[in-house]
């Protein structure tokens, strides 16, 4: 998304900063010093990046990102609104910034969980380890349940966050699907379907609690998947998993 940064290298006025904290320590001549400035000038600017960011994170979580302003965030990074605008123009491009990183994330952590191989399990530790890496990332970065939801939150992550929506939905069908083969397509789909609904509302109340409450509602959510799911994977002899499938 070229539009989500401001600028990942340093602005002119940031590159005069970073020179006049250089002199000093530069040799006479160029030299490989030279060659280093610039690599520098780019760790730092990443590093300022990243502070800003997680700033927002914070300040997206405590006031929603309607309530966010740009001064907030500069007061919670420790640093001046100068100094953020010299790397995003204003709170939109800090809020695609920020839900691009955490969508990224989110890419990869359910990409991790919804592995073929999982269907070697049993159901109840199926679940434990598809969901708790899912449930983890969430309560971890309780500001991706805030750039992913809301008509006010800008259209980019709206659109991407739809796109991971029905991607994560399908790796859902097919992880099903391979964990009960002997199922028609068109049950697996209705089961996939409300399989992910049950999710989604059970995460919203592990997200409302903190501590020893939480993990009630974790094992709450997990009994509800259990249950829902039990009656397809008893119909089996012993209630063991189906027969498995082989794939590539």
């Amino acid at each position: 998304m070229p539009e989500a940064r401001a600028g990942a290298a340093a602005t002119p006025a940031q590159s005069s900063k970073d020179n006049k904290g250089d002199q000093g320590t530069r040799s006479p001549d160029a030299g490989s010093g030279a060659a280093a400035r610039p690599r520098r000038r780019q760790a730092r600017g990443e590093a300022r990046i990243a502070q800003l960011l997680e700033a927002a994170a914070g300040v997206f979580c405590s006031s929603g990102y309607n309530g966010a302003s740009t001064n907030a965030i500069a007061r919670e990074a420790g640093v001046s609104p100068g100094t953020l605008y010299q790397f995003f123009p204003n709170k939109k491009a800090i809020a695609i910034e920020l839900g691009e990183q955490l969508m990224h994330r989110w890419r990869e952590t359910y990409g991790a969980a919804f592995v073929v191989s999982h269907i070697e399990l049993p159901l109840d530790r199926m679940l434990d380890t598809v969901l708790d890496p899912l449930i983890a990332f969430n309560c971890e970065n309780p500001a991706f349940a805030v750039l992913t939801h809301g008509s006010e939150i800008p259209g980019v992550i709206t659109r991407e966050h739809d796109i991971l929506h029905a991607s994560m939905l399908t790796r859902t069908e097919q992880l099903l699907g391979a964990y009960l083969p002997e199922l028609p397509a068109d049950q697996v789909a209705r089961t996939a379907a409300m399989a992910f609904v049950l999710f989604k509302a059970g995460l919203d109340l592990v997200m409302e609690h903190e501590g020893e409450e939480r993990e009630a509602y974790i094992r709450e959510l997990k009994s509800v998947m259990y249950r829902y799911l039990e009656p397809l994977v008893c119909d089996t002899p012993d209630g063991v998993t189906p027969a498995r499938i082989d794939t590539p």
